[in-house]
């Protein structure tokens, strides 16, 4: 590899100094790592990138905003200028309880009364109504408006000529519902938020219209409201009254009827409307239960006496006497065991004690024995008390089926008269609520605020449509340049490249035009050439060692700049004191024995084919007018150039003319379609990739980037070639990119200097010389995109 700081030990071959054999078959190659790693990338938004979009299309921009602002202008024109009036109306819902069976009004039912209320106010009925109480029908001017958006608006505007139909044209019964129909139309009646107000809006193109008919229509619904409840309140009474008499004599036949009956059966109702019967089973039960209770609770006493457990019976624990005794002979039993251990059991006082505890024993077994039994008699009575209520309980339910099938029919009449009798009671309060309510004819709703006649139309407002306009053509814009973007596959900024292909950025290399890059190359000082030298100082930096030892330079298609960029590398590593080979590997279409001027009869084709005799090794590497720089041209055109690539033999020249200079460059064909570059990809520690601004298509670039990654090459990065940096778009994303800093420090072209005698006083003016590169500049972007298209 070419180290930037090594100090060369190696000599080179002498001009005319023939090569010695052993150079082609010795040795291995040794690969290292160069450039840097851009798979993975940070893809966060970038607010310099939509500014650069911004500047790329400002025209299109401009002209779109022009564009909106001229629309909102015509839209607001083709308008009719529209006037609305808002009147406030409250809506009185009862909220206390005056009358007898009145509900209060909840919550859930003040919202529903207000629904109703909106609706009521949107009505036909009402409508109707507000047309006829001010006459609209007759008013042509409210029945046949000017259109609310038409072109022809802005005519009528502007020479204030009316197109409105004759009012004789149309029934009175069509004019009526036409103006109906423009109340419905441009009514809005809106809930007040958290209160019983009701917004009632009219907007019309006459500002008088627009407050009459909101005052109307607040009117209206309280005059309608108070004819519905006289209505309705003289017909509900006169319903009620005739209900009234029917529901009387019936409730008189049925009370008859049952009061018949029942002494006929003999059916005799206490106070509660219960039976005797009845009321016995009833106390029976209660005994029954009891009774039940008692008995349950008896025999688990017996229970645990059977299972001998008297002793722990509450009765037993409870007793005094027994206590006593217990207490005593714990006593007599604690003495007893104390003297044990001194007297025998025969001794006279420990027999007495014993004689004493056995009695005390006795006792207290005759005490429980004693409380067993009245515990036993106890449940004996339980059982017996029990089987009596049940036997009563069963005589009384006889007779109670007996009074059932007396009580059907009487139940049947007594639900009859207790219904006949509740239907009278409600039709005499509503009776008497109907004859209040009639007399005090409250209103339901009342108006708040009255509308006012408005001073300015609310409609149109130009800042609005203005705003409006502005963003749809913003929109539209930014939808054209995303399909601009989209169509436009090529690669017009160094940022795509490193974005889409995930290339390190080593250098960018200025357009020049056809007629001046010889010039521009031969020119140490030219914008070009410092572009080279740039790429140059990337190269170095792109490894930790330095510059790779051999480097091919390719392209994805031809005509990309890659023969161009191997020749002045290859002068501007010399220029370094390096020793500098460059390969000519295009066996296909050759070039650079042109550039160098020289001929091509052999070359490294008849080497790989050793068609070339050993005395004339001299001659195949030639020596240039350039310092330190050797060329191989490729030679006779063969007809396999791939096989011979992909030889062994190809490899071993690679790796022996590494190690006698310090820098091989190879030259070589396109990536696209071919298996050279490749090939050939895996011969050199580094693959530099030159891709041409606005020609090669962004997915051909990918294809050949993904064809050499797969050969194995180290591809170190990549030279953006032919980027116009005059454009004015470009400079201001690389704005440090542009002739002045390349043509730093050159000198003036031959001939006479332009001092400016001879020009009028404003061309003299720095701003007039930069109005003029600006022009240039434009034009020159122009016609290098319709190259570029065509």
């Amino acid at each position: 590899m070419l180290d930037r700081n090594r100090q060369h030990q190696i000599a080179g071959p002498a001009h005319g100094q023939a090569l010695s054999a052993d150079l082609y078959y010795d040795g291995a190659q040794n690969y290292s790592p160069y450039g840097r790693d851009y798979s993975e990338r940070d893809e966060r938004f970038n607010p310099l990138k939509l500014l650069f979009y911004a500047v790329q299309y400002r025209w299109l921009i401009l002209i779109m905003v022009a564009g909106g602002l001229v629309a909102g202008v015509v839209v607001t024109m083709m308008q009719t200028p529209k006037y609305r009036a808002t009147a406030q109306l409250e809506v009185l819902v009862p909220s206390a309880k005056v009358f007898q069976d009145i509900e209060v009004v909840s919550e859930t039912g003040d919202m529903r009364a207000f629904q109703t209320a909106r609706e009521k106010l949107k009505s036909r009925a009402l409508a109707q109504r507000a047309v006829f109480q001010l006459g609209l029908s007759e008013k042509p001017d409210f029945l046949f408006p000017t259109p609310n958006f038409s072109p022809s608006n802005i005519f009528y505007r502007a020479f204030g000529i009316s197109n409105s139909p004759s009012i004789e044209e149309k029934t009175p019964e069509e004019r009526e519902e036409i103006a109906i129909q423009r109340i419905l139309d441009d009514l809005t009646v809106t809930l007040v938020t958290n209160t019983s107000l009701l917004s009632i809006t009219f907007a019309d193109q006459n500002p008088k219209y627009a407050s009459d008919i909101a005052n109307q229509v607040a009117q209206s619904f309280i005059d309608q409201r108070l004819d519905q409840t006289s209505e309705t309140s003289d017909l509900a009474r006169q319903f009620i009254q005739e209900q009234v008499l029917q529901v009387k004599q019936k409730l008189q036949k049925s009370e008859e009827e049952l009061v018949a009956y029942a002494k006929d059966a003999g059916i005799t109702i206490t106070g509660e409307e219960k039976s005797l019967i009845g009321s016995n089973i009833e106390t029976l039960n209660t005994a029954l239960a009891t009774a039940i209770q008692e008995r349950l609770d008896a025999g688990r006493m017996v229970d645990q006496i059977d299972k001998g457990r008297a002793a722990s019976l509450g009765p037993v624990l409870e007793s005094e006497g027994l206590q006593k005794i217990t207490e005593k002979l714990s006593d007599l039993t604690s003495q007893y065991q104390q003297k044990l251990g001194i007297l025998k059991p025969g001794f006279p006082e420990m027999q007495q004690l014993q004689a004493q505890i056995k009695e005390l024993q006795r006792l207290y077994d005759n005490g429980v024995l004693t409380i067993t039994d009245s515990l036993r008699q106890k449940y004996q009575e339980a059982q017996n008390k029990e089987a009596d209520l049940k036997a009563k309980l069963a005589e009384m339910e006889t007779q109670q089926v007996i009074f059932n099938d007396k009580n059907i029919k009487y139940t049947i009449l007594k639900r009859e008269v207790d219904s006949n009798r509740s239907q009278y009671d409600n039709l005499i309060a509503k009776l008497n609520e109907v004859g209040v309510s009639s007399e005090l004819k409250t209103q339901s709703a009342a108006i708040v605020d009255f509308a006012t006649l408005p001073n300015r139309p609310y409609s149109p407002r130009l800042t609005i449509n203005l705003a409006i306009a502005l963003a749809l053509f913003l929109a539209l814009s930014a939808s054209i340049i995303y399909i601009i973007e989209l169509l436009n596959n090529t690669f017009t900024n160094p940022e795509q490249i490193e974005k889409e292909l995930g290339l390190a950025m080593l250098g960018i290399l200025p357009h020049v035009d056809d007629r001046e890059l010889i010039a521009s190359i031969a020119d140490p000082k030219s914008g070009l050439s410092e572009a080279y030298r740039s790429l140059r100082t990337s190269l170095q930096f792109s490894g930790a060692e330095g510059a790779p030892r051999s480097l091919l330079v390719t392209s994805s298609e031809p005509s990309e700049g890659k023969s161009t960029t191997s020749f002045k590398l290859g002068q501007d590593f010399a220029a370094l004191g390096a020793r500098v080979l460059i390969v000519d590997g295009d066996l296909r279409k050759p070039n650079l024995h042109r550039l160098f001027g020289l001929d091509n009869t052999i070359g490294l084709s008849n080497l790989l084919t050793n068609t070339v005799r050993k005395e004339d090794l001299a001659s195949i590497f030639r020596a240039t007018k350039y310092p330190n720089v050797t060329v191989l041209t490729s030679g006779t055109i063969p007809p396999n150039p791939a096989d011979l690539l992909s030889s062994p033999k190809m490899a071993l020249i690679i790796t022996n003319l590494g190690k006698r200079f310090d820098l091989v460059i190879i030259d070589a064909p396109p990536i696209v379609g071919l298996s050279d570059a490749p090939i050939l990809s895996r011969l050199a520690e580094g693959t530099l990739m030159v891709i041409s601004t606005n020609q090669v298509t962004r997915k051909s670039a990918k294809t050949a980037l993904k064809r050499l990654r797969s050969a194995g090459a180290n591809v170190v990065g990549a030279a953006m070639s032919k980027f116009a940096v005059n454009k004015f778009d470009y400079n201001y994303a690389y704005k440090y990119m542009n002739y002045q800093y390349y043509d730093y420090g050159t000198p003036k072209l031959e001939g006479k200097v332009d001092d400016g005698a001879d020009q009028p006083a404003y061309a003299k003016s720095p701003a007039f010389r930069r109005l003029v590169r600006r022009i240039r500049s434009s034009v020159g972007g122009f016609v290098d995109r319709a190259k570029s298209v065509s």
